[in-house]
């Protein structure tokens, strides 16, 4: 290797090495409120779609729903049991409208709670949408993964707003 081409192998070499050990500045902290947004708009959105695997996803694994007039459905498999069955009654509907005011939205740490007030169109085959209405509470907690999952859901009807 001619020197020159050597000393300039050198330089470069000892400027990337400088350039990979220089302390980087770290990410900013993540706002846990985006996140619950986020998460909200993905809830809603999977609703939307009738993609039952993605809001099965959304559930912690030990997650309890809590539901009018049901024994509570705790775990994931159970109250994905309960969201593919209430599906399989209902081919050809189709969620038209989701719509959900969250509002309170409390984070301390890993742990998050909200509440809302939610407006649904669902539509039968041929018919009308159906209008429905109610209130919703979320517990959420973020996993080890660092993705906010349903730990305890709360819902009931309520009166036309």
């Amino acid at each position: 290797m001619l020197p020159a081409c050597r000393s300039t192998f050198l330089v470069l070499a000892l400027l990337i090495l400088f350039l990979h050990s220089s302390p980087q500045s770290p990410a900013p902290p993540a706002d846990p409120k985006s996140e619950i947004l986020a998460f909200n708009e993905k809830f809603i959105n999977a609703h939307l779609r009738m993609d039952n695997p993605a809001i099965i996803s959304m559930w912690a694994e030990d997650g309890v729903s809590l539901l009018p007039s049901m024994a509570p459905l705790a775990g994931r498999a159970a109250i994905g049991k309960f969201i593919n069955d209430i599906s399989a009654q209902m081919p050809g509907y189709k969620i038209v409208r989701e719509q959900i005011d969250f509002r309170d939205i409390q984070v301390s740490g890993d742990w998050a709670s909200e509440w809302g007030l939610e407006t649904q169109g669902l539509q039968p085959p041929n018919q009308p949408t159906m209008e429905g209405y109610g209130k919703i509470l979320f517990v959420l907690h973020k996993d080890s993964s660092g993705d906010w999952k349903i730990q305890q859901e709360m819902w009931n009807a309520a009166p036309k707003p």
